[in-house]
């Protein structure tokens, strides 16, 4: 069901509850769900549920985040292009800038000791969180031999190669075996039909941005003040198209890539921003801001070069999928229907979580023996495992301590 153009009114009715959804939003993707039916399905009839369901599940298939293309998709289906963009913004916008004004100021004052104490606990914190991410979606994938097989396969990967382009090639592998072993044998014509209507024009855009980026960045001279932002703007368009499974896959992606690989930035500093990112509502991929902003800080660049860094992030990680969504919406209900792409999901998901068991103990080596940090790391896991207690309310409890002891 296409839901009409609707009026002005109603139309900055729908922007008033994207900003109601988007301070309210903590807990990640599936409890943004929860807010997306009560803010535009329950309370104002914008979309139907099953539009708003069928559009959750298309972000679960695209790389990217979820929430986000979710949101994206249901402005599209209210107000077409233009309030698609202006919802993207009012979403992405104020966390984006809280994380990037952190990085500046992590940067300026790193080096003050009660700044540093203050942040004392967040690190072992945001172990117990990515630990906990990798639990439970570890659970809910890790269900066969394959699967298994794929996650360790990751694991061993990601220590082994130490490339940032391991990830795009576990994923591509992880999903070709998965459903060449699952996929039933019919279906061709189906598939025939669907990609006879794709624009392949709007294929080649999409992957071309892709490769003009990495080409621009290889080309400038590494000394040039274009280098670092032409290479940032790759990496995170790069993963950006690569991300399966959210801002749980994403953080160590952007850990191993940043800190162990390209030494862009180091793991304190890294984790800090991580831990609080958990603490703010909004898109968990607003974090990239912070990572570009503190990015361009290590390498020289000053107040407006940080600035910039925290743009590309942002901007960078969010492109692919926005674009992803618009374009693929209209081809939604074929390709739904395709099980090769429905099973190829259970071994990208499986990598994933390789991904993020690597990541956490990459997280875990430099903690080394401490054991205050390791106990606040288990207490974490088991707050948020075994009761109801949310991230942001743990990390701000950190913080607290922190800043009291």
């Amino acid at each position: 069901m296409q839901t009409k153009p609707i009026s002005a009114k109603k139309q900055l009715l729908f922007i008033r509850n994207v900003v109601f959804f988007t301070f309210t939003s903590f807990g990640g993707a599936q409890a943004h769900l929860a807010l997306l039916l009560k803010y535009f399905v329950q309370s104002t009839k914008f979309i139907s549920e099953e539009e708003l369901l069928e559009l959750n599940a298309l972000a679960q298939v695209l790389p990217g985040p979820a929430s986000t293309q979710t949101l994206v998709g249901i402005a599209w289906k209210v107000g077409k292009l233009k309030l698609a963009i202006l919802t993207f913004l009012i979403w992405i916008f104020p966390t984006a800038a809280i994380m990037t004004f952190a990085a500046i100021s992590y940067a300026m004052l790193d080096q003050k000791q009660k700044f540093n104490d203050i942040l004392e606990y967040m690190q072992p914190i945001a172990l117990g969180i990515v630990a906990y991410g990798a639990y439970k979606l570890g659970a809910k994938v890790l269900k066969t031999q394959v699967s298994i097989f794929l996650a360790v396969g990751a694991v061993i990967a990601t220590f082994v190669l130490k490339n940032a382009y391991v990830f795009p090639l576990a994923i591509l592998v992880g999903g070709m075996i998965s459903s060449a072993i699952e996929t039933p044998k019919e279906e061709t014509e189906l598939r025939v039909k669907l990609f006879s209507n794709v624009n392949p024009k709007k294929l080649i855009y999409f992957l071309g941005a892709l490769l003009l980026f990495a080409l621009v960045g290889a080309i400038i001279n590494r000394t040039s003040p274009f280098s670092l932002p032409i290479r940032l703007l790759e990496n995170f368009y790069r993963n950006g198209i690569l991300v399966f499974g959210g801002g749980q896959v994403l953080v160590p992606l952007m850990y191993t890539e940043f800190v162990e690989m390209k030494h862009y930035l180091h793991a304190s500093g890294f984790l800090s921003g991580f831990a609080l990112q958990q603490a703010l509502p909004g898109p968990t991929f607003s974090f990239t801001s912070y990572l570009g902003a503190l990015s361009m800080k290590n390498f020289g660049y000053g107040f407006w070069g940080q600035i910039l860094g925290g743009l590309i992030g942002v901007i960078g990680i969010n492109l692919p999928g926005l674009i992803l969504v618009l374009f693929i919406v209209p081809f939604w209900d074929d390709l739904k229907k395709i099980s090769r792409i429905r099973y190829s999901l259970s071994g990208i998901n499986a990598v994933s979580v390789g991904f993020i068991i690597a990541a956490f103990i990459l997280l875990l080596i430099p903690m080394g023996l401490n054991w205050l940090f390791l106990l606040i790391m288990v207490i974490t896991f088991l707050l948020l495992n075994f009761t109801k207690v949310s991230p942001p309310v743990i990390v701000l409890a950190g913080i607290v301590i922190g800043y009291l002891f």
